[in-house]
Parts: structure tokens; C-alpha cells; sequence
């Protein structure tokens, strides 16, 4: 009797197939729409790297801009004994495409100023100041009243006072800048371009908020 009873079953409408085709359909997952919109917005990532990537970099030598305000680009704080440290820092920044503006005290105050007039000038005069801290850093009263001059200065730092470490441990950091980022010197040729990279940075939002309050 039962094989009788399915043999005689009626078979559903075209509707009733269609519908449940439909229904089989809107429960699968939308493969297509969410490829197109994961690719659509990709695209517009790439194509916003993009334009940020090729957008001009702010020329920071225009005759113009605010970076002339100053005499110095770069203070060189460095104890006596990092003399030859601090020339070399100060031949590889003024040797780059910028031609950044460096302050060596040895080399660039007055003849018969006083000491601490011609450190506070080189300080107020200068668009950031380089702190290489070292042991003879920590042991000099001059290096100390250099960077007390820096932070009074600058107390928000935004990027002007740059701590360089070198062979000196972490605890050692003076308290004054534990409030800032430092950059430890294990390779000079990469911790010179990263100070390099720095005063580029502020140089740039330095012109780019006195181009745009003049506007």
C-alpha cells in the first residue's frame, strides 16, 4: 500500500520548486557581494596609500617658510669629551639634501662670550636641540644647564628635544626627559638618519602650521 500511495503523490508546482530554489538560494552565503565590496574597498585603500605616497613632500627650504626664522636647525649638546661625536653628527646633517643648520659650541660661539649667554642663545636660536647623553653628559653641569634651558624652552617637546642613549643604561636617563622617546645609538649611521628623520618632521609640521595659520 505504501509504494502505491508515493507512486500516486503529486508532484509540486513549478511555484513551489521555484520558491524553494529561491529560498535554498537567499540562505547561501553572498559570495559575489562581499568579494566585490572586500575588493572595491581594497581598491580604495591602495589607491589612498597611493596618494599619499606620491603626494608632495612640504618644501621646507622655500625662501618663504618658517623654518628661516631661526639661526639653527640643530643644537648639538654634548658633553667636552663627545667632542669628536658631535662632529661627526653635525658633518653628516649638514652634508644632507636640507643642509640642516647646525650649532657646535666649539666651533660656532662667540669668541669671549660668556658661556652661559652663548648656551642660552644656541638654545633659543635653534629649532631643535640633539641631546647626546652620554657618561660625561650626565657628569657635565654645562650639558645639564643646556637641556634645563631646552625643556623651560619647549616643556610640550613636540619633537624639538631629541634624546640620543649611548653606553648608558636605561636607568641612568636623566628624569627630566622620561616624559620623551630616545633613541639609543647601537649604530650611528642608523641613529643619525633617525635623528635626520626627526628634525625633517617637525621642520615640516613647523611649515605646514605656519603656512596654513597664514591662510
Amino acid at each position: 500500500g505504501w509504494f502505491r500511495r508515493l507512486l500516486h503523490k503529486p508532484k509540486p508546482s513549478s511555484g513551489e520548486s521555484s520558491l524553494n530554489s529561491s529560498r535554498y538560494a537567499s540562505s547561501s552565503p553572498p559570495s559575489s557581494s562581499s568579494s566585490s565590496t572586500k575588493s572595491s574597498s581594497s581598491s580604495s585603500s591602495m589607491s589612498l596609500a597611493r596618494s599619499l605616497r606620491l603626494s608632495p613632500a612640504l618644501d621646507i627650504s622655500a625662501s618663504g617658510s618658517a623654518r628661516w626664522a631661526k639661526s639653527y636647525d640643530v643644537c648639538i649638546c654634548h658633553s667636552e669629551g663627545d667632542l669628536e661625536l658631535g662632529t661627526e653628527l653635525v658633518t653628516y646633517l649638514e652634508a644632507q639634501p636640507e643642509s640642516f643648520r647646525c650649532f657646535l659650541q666649539l666651533r660656532d660661539a662667540a669668541p669671549g662670550g660668556a658661556m652661559v649667554t652663548e648656551l642660552c642663545d644656541a638654545v633659543q636660536d635653534s629649532h631643535c636641540w640633539v641631546m647626546l647623553i652620554t657618561p660625561g653628559f650626565l657628569q657635565d653641569p654645562w650639558c645639564k644647564y643646556q637641556m634645563h634651558q631646552a625643556l623651560a624652552e619647549a616643556p610640550l617637546a613636540n619633537g624639538r628635544t631629541i634624546p640620543v642613549l649611548k653606553d648608558v643604561d636605561r636607568k641612568d636617563y636623566p628624569k627630566e626627559l622620561r616624559n620623551l622617546y630616545y633613541i639609543y645609538m647601537a649604530l650611528k649611521e642608523n641613529s643619525f638618519r633617525q635623528i635626520r628623520d626627526t628634525v625633517v618632521r617637525y621642520l615640516q609640521e613647523l611649515c605646514r602650521s605656519s603656512s596654513s595659520s597664514m591662510e
